[in-house]
C-alpha cells in the first residue's frame, strides 16, 4: 500500500506522467490537421467542403456533450439567458469558423510546416490585443521573445520566396489572420467561460460554427458537393474531425485536469516538432538547414516567451 504522502507526491503537478502524455498526445494530434488537409487538397477537395466535413464528424459530438451537460448541471440551464447564449454563438463563430477557414484557405497556399509555425505565434497577438484592447499593462520583456521567433518565421519565409514564391504572401496573409481571430477569441472566450464555465461555452461555440460551416458548404455546392467526393475524401474528412478536432481536444482537457493549464501549456512546442515529421515523411515536404534554422528560432521565441510570461504572473 502507497502512504498516503507517497500518494500525493506522485500525483503532484510536474510529476504526473500520465497528464504530461496526455497533454503531449493531444498536442501531436493536432499537428495531424494540416497533413489531414494538404491529403485532401491533393485530391481536389474545396477548402469549404472539408471544412464541413470536418464540423459534420464534430457536431454530434459537442451536441451530445452539451446536453449531457444541461441535463445533469441545473445551474447551468439557469446560466443561459439568451444575450449570453448569443453572445457565446458569435464567439464561438468568430474562433472556431473564421479562423478555422482562414487557416485552412492559407494551407491552399503554404506548407504544412510553415503554416504550424505561423500559428504558433498566436500568443504574441494575445498580449498586443490585450495591451491595446482589454487594459492589460504592456511588458518589454516579452517583445525580444516575440523579435527571436519572427525572426525565425522569415528565415523560412525567404527560403520559400527563393523556391516557391506563387501564392506566398497570400498563404502567409491568411495564416496570419488565423493566428490574429484566434487570438481576439481568446480574450473573449475568457470573459464567457468566467460567465458559463469552458465546456458549456465550448460546446455552445463549437456547435454553432459547425452549423455555420456545413451551412456555407450546402450554399456554395450544395447536396451535390458532398456526393462528387470519393471514399477516400470522406476518410479524411473523417480522420480530421476524430484524430485533428474531438480527440485531441478531449485528450489536452485530461491533461490540463490532472495538470493544470500552465503545465499542459509547456508541451504546446511538440505540435510543430509533430508536423515537420509528419509533413516531411508523408508529404514529401522539404526541410533544409534554413528550416531547421528558422523553426528552433520559432521554438526558441515561443519557449522564452511562454517562460517570462509565467515569471511575470
Amino acid at each position: 500500500m502507497i502512504p498516503p504522502s507517497a500518494a500525493r507526491t506522485a500525483t503532484a503537478p510536474g510529476t504526473d506522467v500520465l497528464g504530461y502524455g496526455l497533454a503531449m498526445s493531444g498536442a501531436a494530434l493536432f499537428s495531424t490537421k494540416s497533413i489531414f488537409i494538404k491529403l485532401a487538397y491533393a485530391g481536389g477537395v474545396p477548402t469549404e467542403t472539408l471544412l464541413a466535413l470536418r464540423m459534420l464528424v464534430a457536431l454530434p459530438v459537442y451536441v451530445v456533450i452539451l446536453l449531457t451537460l444541461l441535463r445533469r448541471k441545473p445551474d447551468a440551464r439557469a446560466r443561459l439567458r439568451p444575450a449570453l447564449i448569443l453572445s457565446s454563438m458569435a464567439v464561438g463563430i468568430l474562433g472556431y469558423y473564421v479562423s478555422s477557414y482562414l487557416d485552412f484557405a492559407g494551407l491552399n497556399f503554404v506548407t504544412a510546416q510553415y503554416e504550424r509555425l505561423v500559428l504558433f505565434t498566436y500568443p504574441f497577438f494575445v498580449l498586443i490585443f490585450g495591451v491595446l484592447f482589454f487594459g492589460d499593462r504592456m511588458n518589454w520583456r516579452l517583445v525580444p521573445p516575440m523579435v527571436v521567433s519572427y525572426a525565425g518565421l522569415l528565415v523560412i519565409f525567404g527560403w520559400n520566396l527563393a523556391v516557391q514564391p506563387e501564392g506566398l504572401l497570400t498563404g502567409t496573409l491568411l495564416v496570419l489572420g488565423s493566428a490574429v481571430t484566434f487570438a481576439f477569441y481568446q480574450h473573449l472566450a475568457r470573459r464567457q467561460i468566467v460567465l458559463i464555465g469552458s465546456a458549456l461555452f465550448t460546446c455552445i461555440g463549437m456547435s454553432t460554427a459547425a452549423v455555420v460551416a456545413i451551412g456555407q458548404s450546402l450554399l456554395l455546392s450544395g447536396v451535390a458537393g458532398f456526393a462528387a467526393l470519393e471514399p477516400v475524401d470522406w476518410g479524411y474528412g473523417l480522420a480530421l474531425g476524430v484524430f485533428g478536432t474531438v480527440l485531441p481536444s478531449l485528450l489536452m482537457n485530461a491533461g490540463i485536469a490532472r495538470i493544470g493549464a500552465r503545465a499542459t501549456s509547456s508541451t504546446a512546442a511538440f505540435g510543430p516538432i509533430a508536423t515537420i515529421l509528419l509533413a516531411v515523411a508523408i508529404l514529401g515536404e522539404a526541410f533544409t538547414l534554413f528550416h531547421a534554422i528558422g523553426t528552433a528560432l520559432v521554438l526558441l521565441g515561443s519557449w522564452l516567451f511562454a517562460r517570462r510570461e509565467r515569471q511575470l504572473r
